[in-house]
């Protein structure tokens, strides 16, 4: 029994380590957009911020797409079905590339009105208008991204995915700075240039993991209304508790910039950084979906069980480890940023770290919640 527990833990580690990686390295673009512009001041970190968050939003309401296409791929690969495997993986991206397009048209439509009804001063709002749409045309790519790179891990592969997250980091780094202050020839768009760089480097991710799917993705003759239902039924309950975590958001941000432009922008870098102590609960999420789904669609539920418990315990301690990290030495993070939000930052960036370990909350039987 104990060898088995141990042999779990490893698969787990193994598992959890690539995908882990790959979620800190999503968040990486928007923390490193947030650390290019605050040389431009105050005025654009809050800007930037405004617009991640509006995306940000966007994204998370379909990321019960995401989980779903995991769980009921992990668990037709588990019970060796890798036909139905790639055809409901088929069926689930041109569902995100529908899903994708409607979103861009709803944020382009209404990203000004919900800044304006938040709160935000007028000039926030200028500067994140024009970013903020740039950000809407290029959620294809990032929902893309996301179930691309659930349809490998389901599989097993959580490295296909880590790798791609780093060409995008690298490429957006490369892109963004050049773009944002008009370095080596190129012209100086400010937080737009952040925006394109956002877009090209996700693109190429894209093409990338799109090229690594191809012996997975299988043609169906005709549409399964069976695999659209699964994906629902799993799906559904994530993206409204996601739905409703964003409503709580909201509010917190208009309670912020009620403090005005220079405390957003302080939230805004706390933020940032923050995002690092809860992201290994969404690598652990996924590793546990992954092996709990092949273990259930093998028909080993006791396995299963065992692995729910160790992804839990896992990342409970690391994650906890994480915390005690930002609570005492958290100002060599935020001081990383404009000299303006510094102390703030520091001070909101601490009573995070005393919140605790959010892992229980991303990780449950079976599914990452």
């Amino acid at each position: 029994m104990a060898n088995g527990v141990a042999q779990i833990r490893r698969s787990v580690l193994t598992l959890a380590f690539p995908v882990t990686v790959s979620s800190l390295l999503q968040r990486a673009e928007g923390i490193v957009a947030v650390f290019l512009v605050g040389g431009l001041g105050v005025i654009p970190i809050a800007a930037v911020g405004l617009g991640q968050l509006l995306a940000f939003m966007a994204t998370t309401l379909v990321s019960g797409l995401s989980i779903g296409t995991n769980v009921i791929i992990a668990q037709l690969w588990g019970a060796r079905r890798h036909r139905d495997a790639g055809e409901a993986a088929r069926h689930f991206l041109w569902l995100s590339v529908a899903v994708s397009l409607l979103l861009t048209g709803l944020g382009m439509a209404i990203n000004r009105i919900v800044m304006q009804q938040l709160g935000a001063e007028q000039t926030v709002i200028e500067l994140a208008l024009p970013y903020s749409t740039l950000i809407f045309l290029v959620i294809p790519f990032t929902v893309l991204l996301q179930v691309l790179s659930s349809i490998l891990q389901a599989t097993g592969d959580t490295r296909t995915p880590m790798y791609a997250m780093i060409v995008v980091n690298l490429l957006h780094i490369l892109i963004a700075y050049p773009l944002i202050y008009g370095r080596w020839g190129a012209p100086a768009l400010a937080l737009n240039g952040a925006a394109v760089a956002v877009g090209l480097a996700e693109a190429t991710g894209v093409v990338y993991l799109l090229w690594r799917c191809r012996p997975i993705l299988k043609p169906s003759p005709k549409p399964r209304l069976d695999m659209i239902r699964s994906i629902w039924e799993v799906g559904a309950p994530v993206s409204g508790e996601r739905i409703v975590q964003q409503a709580g958001i909201l509010i917190y941000t208009k309670l912020v910039l009620l403090y005005g432009t220079v405390s957003y922008a302080a939230h805004q870098v706390g933020l940032s950084i923050e995002s690092l102590s809860f992201l290994p609960g969404y690598g652990f999420a996924i590793a546990a979906a992954t092996m709990v789904g092949q273990s259930i669609g093998a028909g080993k539920y006791t396995r299963a069980k065992l692995e729910n418990w160790e992804a839990n315990r896992l990342a409970s301690g690391i994650m906890a480890g994480m915390g005690i990290v930002f609570f005492f030495f958290g100002q060599y993070g935020w001081r990383c940023y404009s000299g303006g939000t510094n102390q703030s930052a520091g001070g909101r960036f601490r009573s995070f770290a005393n919140a605790g370990p959010p892992s229980k909350r991303y990780i449950s039987s079976g599914r990452a919640a």
